[in-house]
Parts: structure tokens; sequence; C-alpha cells
């Protein structure tokens, strides 16, 4: 990260992944699966559900869909994060391409 001073402050820029930046193991799994869940909250309001019908539309607990509208992931994988969102209507397309660094990286499209 690179810091620099901004009107006497010192500032750290960002390395675009909050969850890197704040030292997390699994930095780039947690960005990809809060992306996930911005596009399920996008989606149920869009769609006017509330909870109860989120939660029987996509197969989860409506405690979990509460959860899940609060931020709270760390119950519920990537995999199931991308059924609860097919099941609100979207497509998802994953693309697998060769890396330019020696270790590639996971990223989240959102057209």
């Amino acid at each position: 990260m690179k810091k620099r001073v901004v009107e006497g402050i010192e500032v750290e820029s960002g390395s675009g992944n909050v969850f890197a930046d704040l030292g997390f193991a699994d930095a780039d799994k947690l960005k990809i699966k809060s992306g996930l869940v911005i596009e399920i909250t996008k989606a149920v309001r869009k769609l006017g559900l509330t909870q109860e019908e989120a939660a029987r539309r996509t197969g989860i607990s409506q405690p979990k869909v509460s959860g899940l509208l609060r931020g709270d992931f760390s119950n519920l994988s990537e995999r199931k994060l991308m059924d609860c969102l097919n099941l609100l209507g979207y497509d998802i397309e994953i693309t697998v391409k060769p890396a330019a660094e020696p270790v590639g990286q996971l990223t989240l499209a959102v057209a």
C-alpha cells in the first residue's frame, strides 16, 4: 500500500480488497463472497421480497436471510451464494483465463 500526506494527515491507499488490507488470510475468497452478498441484497430489494419470501425462494432459512442482508455470510459457501442468485433470477458466468502473474486472482465482475 502507498502512503501519502493529504492536508497534513498521513493517508494510506488501500489495495482494493479491504479484507487483505485488514490482514485476513482468505481475503480473495471474502471479497468474492461479499460481492455476491451485495448482489443478493440488491436482488431482494429490486424484487421487493420480504425476508420470508427471499428465504422460500432461495431455500435458506429466514434467520440466515436476515443475517445475509446484514452482511453475515460466514455460514454460507460461495456456491450457496451463487445458487441464491440463480434462484433470484440472475445468471452467473465464470471465466477462466491464464494469469499475468505466477499466481492467479479471483475477481467478481458485475454487469
